[in-house]
């Protein structure tokens, strides 16, 4: 596994202002759209292209585009879903699939409500959003439906991680597949509750408000 930490002045500031506890969340809507997008201008480095030869006004130029198969958008619900625009916008001919997963406050276990995903994936370069990773255990149990499907080669973005979500997802996919993480930062560890610290709090609260 390999984890790249964005290093970029705009990332920083923009992450500054999600972590203000006073930002709306009309704001933290919009910032959190813009950070994606410099995450994934990261994250896309090393996606797929084949040469192809183009007519312009003047001559022939060689030049290079996606390659087929398209890559795949993978967000997870609810919060993933903030993300999603602002991958899309750099990767508009992507495919999107959807898990819906959430995690049981009291014994910290992965529970998968939603699956809208390819049957097979092979060859696919994946990419699945998600704000935080804190534990690590949406996240393994995300990509563990991904190489189900035949998925080799999986690049996770998340806004913000702590070591010790980083650690179990190293250990948990070990050399099966070709995974990175692209996040804007590794905050200094959990708290008892599982929250990411310092963070910036529950992602999916402050996106879309708070769901009882």
């Amino acid at each position: 596994m390999r984890l790249h930490v964005a290093d970029h002045p705009l990332i920083d500031h923009k992450l500054s202002v999600l972590r203000d506890k006073e930002t709306p969340s009309a704001v933290f809507r919009q910032l959190v759209d813009e950070l994606v997008t410099l995450l994934a201008y990261e994250a896309t480095r090393d996606v797929r292209t084949e040469e192809v030869e183009i007519q312009t006004p003047v001559a022939v130029a060689n030049c290079r585009h996606l390659a087929d198969p398209r890559p795949i958008v993978v967000p997870i619900l609810r919060a993933g879903l903030g993300m999603l625009e602002g991958m899309t916008r750099l990767l508009p001919t992507a495919e999107v699939g959807f898990l819906g997963m959430k995690r049981d406050e009291d014994t910290l276990e992965v529970e998968t409500y939603a699956n809208r995903l390819p049957e097979d994936l092979s060859g696919r370069q994946c990419f699945v959003i998600d704000p935080m990773l804190a534990t690590g255990h949406t996240l393994v149990a995300a990509i563990d439906y991904l190489l189900e499907r035949g998925a080799r080669d999986v690049t996770a973005i998340c806004l913000i991680s702590a070591p010790e979500g980083v650690k179990q997802l190293e250990e948990s996919v070990g050399e099966r597949a070709n995974v990175t993480v692209v996040t804007a930062a590794v905050d200094d560890h959990l708290n008892e509750h599982a929250y990411i610290v310092p963070g910036l709090g529950d992602a999916g609260d402050r996106l879309y408000g708070i769901v009882d």
